[in-house]
């Protein structure tokens, strides 16, 4: 569903952006990468939460960004750090457990939350071969709690992966500790151009609400699982004056990621 669709002042792009940025609290810990993460990460930090620590995979820690890197490795990801360290040392936070939110995105997503991000179709002979994990399965494996940022159809909401890259809850309660992850981590939010899901007892996927011109039983036609859904959804709150101004004239003012 397109801008069209919301038939409002802002797009897509700006509301998903709004909506990851308020799961981030003051004085936690994230890692980041390029794109819609980091837009979400800046607006954080400039709006709610100042103390926000900033992890980036080439080993910038706690920079507070003029403008938008272009890479992890871009030297705007040390500016004003509290260190420049190594993508040894930014992964090692992760698996020491000090790293609270991590951002991910991916090809398909299931009920459980698991991500494929390395092949559609058979490996062996694949339809299309994609980038695979980089960073994202230490992040998905090791993060307290990680955010998913997607688009949202039934090609991509899938009830199996082509292929398992990063582990979401794996088959249920219980898996991701059978297999060696840390206990009480796991997949947080999936933030679509339709709405917000979250993950029950079951550690399956449920629906906590609805983009403003978006209903229920659109997100549940693009999505190829049952989706759960407790009595009424709510309406995600739309992107204050504030958040817009702030992204549109701050953060990406030539609409690099959030577009116009």
């Amino acid at each position: 569903m397109g801008e069209e669709g919301l038939a409002l002042e802002y797009n897509t792009t700006e509301l998903m952006a709004c909506v990851a940025s308020r799961v981030l609290e003051d004085g936690k810990s994230v890692f980041v990468g390029t794109g819609l993460p980091i837009i979400a990460t800046m607006l954080a930090q400039r709006l709610h939460a100042p103390e926000l620590l900033i992890v980036f995979e080439a080993g910038g820690l706690g920079p507070k960004l003029p403008t938008i890197p272009i890479s992890v490795g871009d030297s705007r990801t040390f500016y004003k750090g509290v260190m420049a360290a190594s993508m040894d040392y930014a992964m090692g936070m992760a698996q020491q457990g000090l790293v609270d939110y991590g951002f991910l995105g991916a090809a398909q997503i299931d009920r459980y939350g698991n991500l494929n991000t390395t092949v559609i179709g058979d490996y062996g002979s694949p339809k299309v071969r994609l980038p695979g994990s980089g960073g994202a399965n230490d992040v998905g494996s090791l993060c307290t709690r990680t955010i998913i940022l997607m688009r949202h159809d039934r090609l991509r909401f899938v009830n199996k992966l082509d292929f398992l890259t990063t582990p979401g809850y794996l088959t249920g309660p219980g898996a991701r500790e059978a297999a060696g992850l840390p206990a009480d981590t796991g997949p947080h939010r999936v933030i679509t151009q339709l709405g917000v899901m979250g993950f029950e007892e079951t550690k399956e996927m449920s629906l906590l609400s609805v983009h403003p011109g978006v209903t229920r039983e659109q997100v549940q036609e693009n999505t190829s699982f049952k989706l759960h859904m407790q009595g009424e959804v709510a309406v995600t709150e739309p992107p204050s004056p504030e958040e817009l101004r702030l992204l549109r004239e701050e953060i990406d003012p030539a609409g690099i990621v959030i577009g116009r």
